[in-house]
């Protein structure tokens, strides 16, 4: 679909987001512009929380931008508050840009499943829930695992995808640091805990980079509330991760003979995903490209969003078959 409306979108404070409507056609009528997809003007860092049923959830989500859909999943404890909003934006100047709490996570009821599989429904059945036919998905970290099993257990509806920062299934030869599991724990991070998880530590570029988008993400206030905290939660995350590498299912060989385009962006000193990881495949999946930053973590994609978010639309250009 090249252009669509969320007609199960219910704002947040409905009280406010009227407000805001009656504020933009005010602005509009007065200034001669039209009026209708004012919603689509919203950036990310000012865009309502909607919701949605889904599967009988209350399911929390935002969405930017004009045209075919791209729904990103998110990483270990991210809300949509923790999204870089310059990446965002930056996507959604040529795609209709959707992000989605996890059920249990953020602003979403529920509990999180601990089986990726469910994950990957859930998401599909959020997808249907806004009456998408086909859609692109963008998995960061944690969420590129969910990302990778949906485009293995949805072909005829995922045209694309995207993944960030995370590994392929089956075993891999670097594992995560200690580094990263001891900082990613925390029951918050500070900058100084996403320069060693997200940047390069090592790197002046990317120290400056860190910042900036900490700031970014940290202007819309309240962020750090919804993040989860709970070892409890964590551990379910985890175990889903464990059944990845597990691969009863050998989604890798699945993976290696999908049809589905595939972008694979990594950093060049990601202690969490390490991009090495991906070395034993190239070559061998078929319709797959790897992406590797300099100087750049586990969020390369923050570090460098408007080059990102360029790849991103020169790739979801190509045919999906």
């Amino acid at each position: 679909m090249d252009d669509f409306t969320l007609s199960t979108a219910r704002p947040d404070n409905e009280g406010i987001a009227m407000k805001s409507v009656l504020s933009l056609i005010v602005c509009a009528l007065l200034s001669g512009m039209p009026v209708c997809g004012a919603w689509a003007r919203d950036g990310a860092a000012t865009a309502p929380t909607r919701y949605v049923e889904v599967g009988g959830t209350r399911t929390a989500y935002r969405s930017i931008g004009r045209g075919s859909p791209i729904i990103l999943a998110n990483r270990l404890r991210g809300t949509l508050d923790t999204w870089d909003p310059l990446f965002l934006d930056e996507l959604a100047r040529k795609h209709t840009v959707i992000t989605v709490d996890y059920p249990g996570i953020g602003y979403s009821a529920g509990e999180l499943p601990d089986d990726l599989h469910v994950v990957a429904r859930f998401i599909d059945d959020f997808a249907r829930a806004l009456d998408l036919e086909k859609y692109a998905i963008l998995g960061w970290s944690w969420g590129g695992l969910a990302a990778q099993v949906l485009l293995l257990d949805q072909p005829d509806r995922v045209t694309h995808a995207i993944l960030i920062g995370t590994n392929p299934p089956g075993p891999v030869p670097m594992p995560t640091q200690q580094a990263f599991l001891e900082r990613a724990t925390k029951p918050v991070n500070d900058l100084a805990d996403e320069q060693v998880l997200f940047f390069e530590p090592k790197s002046p570029r990317s120290l400056v980079s860190a910042s900036a988008s900490h700031e970014r993400i940290y202007a819309r206030s309240g962020v750090v509330d919804r993040i989860p905290a709970k070892m409890e939660t964590l551990q379910i995350y985890f175990r889903a991760a464990l059944a990845f590498r597990a691969d009863s299912g050998d989604a890798r060989q699945k993976l290696i003979v999908a049809p589905t385009p595939i972008l694979i962006i990594c950093g060049d000193n990601d202690i969490s995903a390490p991009a090495p990881n991906w070395f034993p495949l190239v070559g061998q999946i078929r319709n797959a490209q790897l992406l590797i930053y300099p100087e750049s973590g586990h969020a390369p994609q923050f570090q460098y969003p408007e080059l990102s978010a360029a790849y991103i639309a020169n790739f979801l250009a190509r045919p999906s078959r």
